[in-house]
């Protein structure tokens, strides 16, 4: 019988999110491991859903946008502008666009829109608010070794 995933166990697996439109917002095929329950910490929930399974298993999760840890969509940190207004560099979307408020506070902000004359550019998360759909296919699991400790990826299930 192969191993399951518990305290101190490596786990390899690769994973798809989606919104709860079935739109996908990230997938993994490439395996990333983290060690069971250790420093890093999942998406809200997939701890408690992986916990017991075992490789080769898929494991379906629903993960609330109040537990997705994201926060929920913030409308005062969305601002639109004429393009006009904009240096051509941030002219494109995904374009990343650096601001800084009165304290001296400096926010990542990113173009999401261009219509009409206008540009947007919107400083949530791009997961702020919305519900999620993560599926993980497990590839592997396995006693933790010193190495697996220091090693195992730091993204795994995490957007950042």
């Amino acid at each position: 019988m192969s191993d399951s995933i518990q305290f101190g166990k490596f786990v390899s697996m690769t994973y798809v999110i989606a919104d709860d439109q079935g739109n996908v917002l990230e997938q993994n095929d490439i395996p990333v491991s983290y060690v069971f329950g250790g420093e890093m910490e999942l998406l809200g929930g997939v701890d408690r859903a992986l916990r017991g399974k075992q490789a080769g298993d898929r494991v379906e999760i629903d993960i609330s946008a109040a537990d997705a840890g994201f926060g929920e969509h913030d409308p005062n940190l969305t601002f639109t502008d004429d393009i006009e207004n904009v240096p051509e560099e941030f002219r494109q979307l995904g374009a990343e666009v650096q601001m800084q408020n009165d304290q001296g506070d400096v926010k990542s902000f990113f173009v999401t829109r261009i219509e009409n004359g206008k540009l947007t550019v919107d400083g949530n998360h791009p997961l702020a608010g919305k519900n999620l759909k993560l599926t993980v296919d497990i590839k592997e699991v396995r006693d933790a070794t010193p190495e697996d400790q220091q090693t195992a990826s730091g993204a795994s299930c995490q957007i950042n």
